[in-house]
């Protein structure tokens, strides 16, 4: 579950929970409360991949760099979605990827925001604060600043410091 990768060994913080079914390699950090799901990959073989306090990273997501060139990085209370792809680019605070969603290299989506589910984000694409984006390839929608997608969109991370919490003392007693 925990490898190192040339002599990196992944840094978890205080209180994270990481699956024993996932991989996290190499140069990693989990900040407090992080949380990595069953079957999940977060390879920070060829860059960095950084994941900010109290996100989760779900089931069969896959977070990779490029080499010598893009990092990944997700800020806090970030949901990433069941079977994501985050390929070199950076996810903002408190975001929703949606389920099957892929952020390609140099992408970077601003704080508030909601990729929807299935959709792409072609490399080098910029997003806004609180915005949705939607499709194949992913384009902008609407605005999502009102206080009730936020709170929405907190909930879900929320909702996951309960699971790890669960999942945390479950595991203790294996």
């Amino acid at each position: 579950m925990l490898r190192p990768y040339q002599g990196v060994l992944p840094q978890i913080g205080a209180g994270c929970y990481v699956d024993f079914s996932s991989q996290v390699i190499g140069d990693v950090v989990l900040a407090e409360n992080a949380s990595v799901w069953m079957n999940a990959v977060v390879r920070g073989d060829v860059n960095s991949i950084r994941v900010g306090a109290n996100s989760n990273v779900l089931d069969c997501s896959v977070l990779h760099g490029m080499l010598n060139k893009y990092k990944v990085i997700v800020g806090d209370w970030v949901t990433v979605g069941h079977n994501v792809t985050l390929h070199g680019c950076t996810i903002g605070d408190c975001c929703l990827i949606g389920m099957g969603a892929v952020v390609l290299n140099n992408a970077v989506v601003g704080e508030g925001s909601i990729i929807a589910a299935g959709a792409v984000i072609p490399e080098n694409t910029v997003i806004e604060p609180y915005s949705l984006w939607a499709g194949l390839p992913g384009k902008f929608k609407k605005k999502i600043d009102d206080e009730a997608t936020q709170q929405m969109i907190l909930q879900y991370a929320k909702n996951y410091l309960g699971y790890r919490e669960q999942y945390l003392r479950e595991s203790a007693n294996l």
